[in-house]
């Protein structure tokens, strides 16, 4: 098994440098390369994610899905697993992400927590991931599955400025692909809610799912959630 990390940013010079540090201190040689695909960033992602050691790739097209499916192009590994870039891998990602594949799983993602120390409230959105539907679509659990699904599957939807993942798992899932929740948890940034607070972001994202589920336009659902937040 050969892994390809890939990781969309714009603007993510503050966190990019440790992600790509985690695939570099638990990936070894089953990874074969780090894919850093870059939506026109106007701070340092660039330069730190090269300097980092990763191979940076400047997307044409703005967006998360049209920036992974770029960087699954150029993907030399047989398994591809796409990253956030304000999470912090788990140690054990490549044997948890080889024993998902020798157990019948094409594709699959982790649990997550928050890095901060936040209200019991928020707790609840970490222990949600532990279950499927709605809570085991985001991004920010990360995404790992073998070439031939996702090219099977046509990759990311770019109509999807917004829930491309979502979109992504519920193909897999409409497909009968049995879909791995590795019960441990990535670290995944707290800054949304620490700039919005709990409750904005809740509702935000519970429209978000809600207008998804409604097959309401990419585009629209995009709006209404940049309105609400920051």
């Amino acid at each position: 098994m050969l892994l390809s990390i890939i990781i969309p940013t714009r603007n993510e010079a503050a966190t990019i440098a440790n992600v790509i540090a985690d695939v570099r201190l638990y990936g070894g040689k089953a990874v074969a390369q780090v894919l850093v695909v870059d939506g026109g960033s106007t701070d340092q992602t660039v330069a730190v994610a090269q300097q980092a050691g990763a191979t940076v790739l400047s997307s044409p097209r703005l967006g998360r899905a049209a920036q992974m499916n770029l960087g699954a192009r150029h993907a030399t590994g047989d398994v591809l697993y796409f990253v956030h870039a304000d999470v912090r891998l788990h140690p054990d990602f490549v044997g948890d992400i080889h024993n998902a594949l020798n157990s019948g799983y094409a594709a699959g993602r982790y649990r997550f927590r928050f890095d901060a120390d936040l209200p019991w409230l928020l707790r609840l959105n970490s222990y949600a991931t532990r279950f499927g539907g709605a809570a085991s679509r985001g991004g920010d659990q990360t995404l790992f599955i073998t070439r031939p699904l996702f090219e099977q599957l046509g990759g990311f939807d770019e109509g999807y400025v917004i829930m491309e993942d979502f979109d992504m798992i519920r193909r897999i899932e409409a497909a009968a692909v049995p879909f791995a929740i590795i019960p441990k948890n990535v670290i995944v940034s707290a800054r949304k809610y620490q700039q919005n607070g709990w409750l904005r972001v809740q509702l935000a994202n519970l429209l978000a799912v809600i207008l998804f589920s409604c097959r309401v336009s990419p585009m629209r659902i995009a709006k209404t959630y940049k309105t609400l937040l920051r």
